[in-house]
């Protein structure tokens, strides 16, 4: 057996000398960040989705598109309305229905919108739960 190798659990595990030179794409179905390569694809454990490796780079150079809860292009800059009740996290306050949002900025991760709400103050919103105004 490889000095390397060892048998914990009936699993070998194998402890690699080096670091890994280059990281993987997330899923693009789940966004999970645990991606790894089985043959020529790449696989999401998450999820189970699998991708083409050369899909992977197409898709991270062509510009993100956030789109609204009815579908329209969301931009920087643009006002929106919120179309749902929203607990603000770690607060007892809530974003009530109908609230308008302006002068959103886009950003990348899990809440694609930075705004600045009254009375509530600078927060991330996902753009599933607003409409453009």
């Amino acid at each position: 057996m490889n000095p390397q190798h060892r048998k914990v659990l009936g699993v070998f595990l194998c402890a690699s000398p080096k670091p890994m030179s280059h990281t993987l794409p997330p899923c693009p179905q789940c966004q999970s960040a645990y991606t790894y390569e089985a043959g020529a694809m790449l696989a999401c454990p998450e999820c189970g989705h699998e991708w083409s490796a050369e899909v992977a780079t197409e898709a991270s150079d062509a510009p993100r598109v956030v789109r609204d809860a009815v579908g329209n292009v969301l931009q920087d800059g643009d006002t929106v309305t919120v179309v749902k009740d929203l607990k603000v996290k770690g607060s007892s306050l809530v974003v009530k229905v109908g609230t308008k949002v302006k002068n959103i900025r886009l950003s990348d991760g899990d809440h694609d919108i930075d705004c600045k709400i009254d009375g509530v103050g600078a927060m991330g919103l996902k753009s599933a739960f607003v409409k453009k105004a």
